[in-house]
């Protein structure tokens, strides 16, 4: 099957081309929209006029693939708030400012803050747009807050936090791609509630989640099995303990947890049986399949609307239809059409990770599993259906493999095991907990339903924490780049293709796709060969870092603890691809490239040296005249990690500014590299 013959395939194609071509590139909004007006209408006017000659022309073809690469290019622009002369970023901004906001969406709690993701109704008391990061800290009086609360505050916009170490995750990037550029650190007491109404349906869906949890608890199910129960059947994850989450992730099951194609695919199967009944009326072809798109896009809302979620229930909308109307549907087509509906109004979903492994593991079950399947066929029940569950989920892992190289670098070897108990499983487990929201909401709940579905879904943890702890299957930190994504999908389709045509130009494709791999990963080698000396950014520690090459010696003082679950030198390990890490404790004096980093601790001995330092090293917030240590040893910059109180480096900052020398704060500048 030739796909691109598909012509909303190449629509969509071009439609993402826009959109990535938005994205990366700063093209002017208002040449973009009055081209983008223009080349409709000019295409409009073509058809019209030529419509009987359309196949046998060209030009038009063109222009259609023009149109769609300005109008993914106007989409992305439009949903830019930015570019909204009332966004609170346009208006004269004060110490402290006047800010009337609505809750959004609340997200998950660190140890310190409540956070919430909040739309600004009103800037110093001018009405305004745009999106806020809200950081409430947390106490024992700390109340929690609902989707369309209504609050005023006065304080002053905080920026994002940069990453201030290499490869580190860029969280203000994440956050751009939600339209939030600003952040508010809040007390309790510095919030007035102005109202609690209810005015969205997202406020209503998270009234619902609300009344839902709070029956759930009366019933008496406890913590871990409700925040499970709140991810998989009302797409809300916020709650889930963190080692419960590592444990979903560890074992390769964390895709269950996110509402997806998996679970809708389910529902829609539940709500065909139970409507079977419309069928007998007169319009109950028409009628059952509106019902069920209607439910499921209800589902959706209160899952939250997140794009696995919102790809998932497009897709089965369009395919509820087609069932029932009785058209012929190819699966290809519908993914397509769900991704182009949703990315027109939803651009930004396009670089959110949910979004992309969706569409790659559904993608890579329907390509793959056909060609794994096939290799055998069991003649019994009992171990077909195994097999096929086994298929389905190699096939899903081959899709989205790559790209979760990529972003997580880690592979799950036991993945299949996890998924073969699981998966079967996880349609009863939907039902039974869809049946249980219903009688809880009527309050007819019995007690013995409480306890079988906690033990089922306290059984499920179980299992999966005693698969996530065969370490050893668990391949961790695999560097992975993006030309290495790319050239591994280009050998995945190849390798398909040549399975269906068995032709001579994808087996050279092929050939090709895994050459260009085998280069980079050359090239990814031989870019390790080189020498860096870091100071990382961490705060109330010191982590010196020297990399020969591939090895890479660290020098910290950090606790037992800490080395665990510290990610500044796994991230820099990954990112450099690194094959050995060994550790030292913190010395006196480094040496790089002829030059001499001197370093000064709490002690604040720096004198008798018999040379002058390149550089000053100032940690662990040492008391001493900065001004008499420029003088005597004359350092050419000097350089504060992390682990120094804030009022000494405001003071040394100070000094070397009236010196007028370097000074480099890796707490505001980030880590200080030498190369």
């Amino acid at each position: 099957m030739k796909l691109l013959n598909f012509t909303i395939i190449k629509l969509t194609i071009c439609l993402v081309i826009g959109i990535v071509l938005a994205h990366y590139f700063n093209i002017n909004f208002n040449i973009v929209l009055y081209t983008t007006i223009g080349s409709v209408i000019l295409l409009s006017i073509y058809w019209f006029l030529l419509r009987k000659k359309i196949d046998r022309l060209p030009y038009f073809g063109l222009l259609t693939y023009i149109s769609m690469i300005c109008i993914g290019i106007t989409s992305y622009n439009l949903q830019d708030e930015k570019l909204r002369t009332i966004h609170y970023s346009h208006l004269r901004a004060e110490n402290s400012n006047a800010i009337v906001f609505k809750i959004k969406e609340r997200l998950k709690p660190d140890l310190y803050n409540n956070k919430y993701i909040v739309s600004v109704k009103s800037f110093n008391n001018e009405k305004a747009t745009g999106q806020l990061l809200i950081n409430i800290k947390r106490d024992s009086l700390t109340k929690s807050f609902n989707v369309d609360d209504v609050l005023f505050t006065s304080t002053a916009l905080k920026g994002i936090q940069k990453p201030l170490n290499p490869h580190q995750f860029d969280y203000s990037k994440y956050l751009e791609l939600k339209q939030v550029y600003h952040q508010l650190y809040l007390k309790q007491d510095e919030l007035l509630l102005l109202s609690d109404s209810k005015t969205t349906i997202y406020g209503y869906a998270d009234n619902l989640r609300t009344t839902i949890n709070e029956k759930l608890i009366e019933a008496g199910f406890k913590k871990d099995a409700l925040s499970i129960m709140n991810a998989l059947l009302l797409g809300q994850r916020q709650t889930i303990d963190k080692t419960i989450y590592n444990n979903y992730v560890n074992s390769g099951t964390i895709h269950i947890l996110a509402v997806s194609g998996l679970h809708v695919g389910i529902l829609l199967l539940i709500l065909n049986f139970l409507f079977r009944p419309l069928l007998y009326l007169k319009h109950g072809r028409f009628l059952r399949p509106l019902v069920i798109v209607i439910l499921l896009w209800l589902f959706a809302i209160i899952a939250g609307l997140s794009p696995s979620v919102t790809r998932a229930v497009a897709m089965f909308s369009i395919i509820s239809i087609a069932m029932h109307l009785k058209r012929p549907t190819n699966i290809y087509n519908t993914l397509v059409i769900s991704a182009f509906i949703i990315l027109l109004f939803k651009p930004t979903f396009l670089f959110e990770v949910g979004f992309q492994m969706s569409y790659l593991a559904v993608l890579g079950i329907v390509s793959v599993q056909p060609i794994i399947y096939k290799l055998w066929k069991p003649k019994y029940w009992i171990i077909d259906k195994p097999w096929q569950i086994f298929t389905v989920t190699l096939s899903a892992q081959v899709g989205v493999v790559p790209i979760s190289l990529f972003y997580f670098h880690q592979f799950p070897g036991l993945f299949f095991i996890s998924n073969i108990v699981v998966i079967p499983f996880l349609g009863l487990i939907l039902g039974f907990g869809l049946l249980i929201i219903v009688l809880v909401l009527l309050n007819i709940l019995p007690n013995f339903m409480v306890i079988t579905y906690s033990y089922i879904i306290d059984s499920l943890n179980s299992f999966i924490a005693w698969v996530a702890q065969f370490e050893d299957f668990l391949l961790r930190d695999i560097p992975f780049t993006i030309l290495q994504v790319i050239c591994s999908y280009f050998i995945i389709i190849g390798f398909v293709q040549v399975y269906k045509y068995k032709t001579f130009k994808w087996v050279a494709m092929s050939l090709f796709g895994i050459i260009c791999f085998q280069g980079i990963s050359f090239y990814n080698i031989n870019k390790t060969q080189n020498d860096v000396f870091i100071v990382f950014n961490k705060s109330r520690f010191s982590i010196i870092g020297q990399k020969e090459n591939e090895k890479l010696m660290v020098h910290h003082n950090l606790d037992s603890l800490k080395q665990t679950t510290d990610n500044v030198i796994k991230n820099f390990k990954v990112g450099e691809s690194i094959e050995r890490v060994t550790s030292d404790s913190l010395q006196s004096v480094y040496q790089f490239n002829n030059k001499t980093i001197l370093v000064v601790d709490s002690l604040g001995v720096y004198n008798g040296l018999s040379f002058n330092p390149n550089s000053v090293l100032l940690r662990n917030s040492p008391r001493l005249n900065l001004n008499r240590l420029i003088d005597s040893l004359k350092p050419k910059q000097i350089i504060a990690d992390a682990s120094n109180y804030k009022s000494y480096v405001k003071r040394w900052k100070a000094t070397c500014e009236h010196k007028k020398i370097p000074f480099h704060y890796t707490n505001e500048k980030g880590a200080y590299i030498l190369k």
